[in-house]
């Protein structure tokens, strides 16, 4: 299902749909920044993220996915990231990370999301929880990741 042309996810309208995935693809970020700065059990967070957040605002099954993913791929993720970066991932600012790793998971297991909601959902989470300039390298970075990892996707959609 992709954050456009999906017209419901339990029942929800298409805006509700979208809406609901942003604030997934927040508490994710919040998440795996907290399992990067703890090292705590990913379940025991994602656990913590169901107890203190209402679930009928975002969507479950989305957060827990991308959570564990990362968790799951991080070295793979970490890999592609480091292609297009002049630094290691661990070197870039813990907050900045925990959102590439999460939009580099969706670009590479999420086809059905559209490589443009993912860079531009990032981006704004970017602006939202980094310093003032982030947005621009996170923006550079990611774009380089989607022309490898959808390249189809991405020249089509600038032809």
């Amino acid at each position: 299902m992709s954050d456009t042309t999906s017209s419901s996810i339990k029942g929800q309208p298409q805006k509700g749909v979208a809406k609901a995935r942003g604030k997934s693809r927040r508490l994710a970020m919040q998440a795996i920044y907290q399992w990067q700065m703890t090292g705590d059990n990913i379940s025991d967070i994602k656990q913590q993220f169901f107890d203190e957040n209402n679930i009928s605002q975002f969507d479950s099954a989305f957060f827990s996915e991308l959570v564990s993913g990362v968790a799951s791929s991080i070295s793979d993720l970490d890999v592609l990231l480091e292609k297009y970066m002049a630094r290691s991932a661990e070197s870039v600012d813990p907050v900045e990370r925990s959102i590439l790793r999460i939009a580099v998971y969706e670009f590479v297991n999420r086809f059905d999301v559209p490589y443009r909601v993912v860079l531009n959902e990032a981006v704004n989470i970017t602006k939202e929880y980094c310093a003032e300039n982030s947005h621009t390298f996170v923006n550079a970075v990611l774009d380089k990741v989607a022309k490898e990892v959808r390249h189809i996707e991405v020249q089509s959609a600038r032809s």
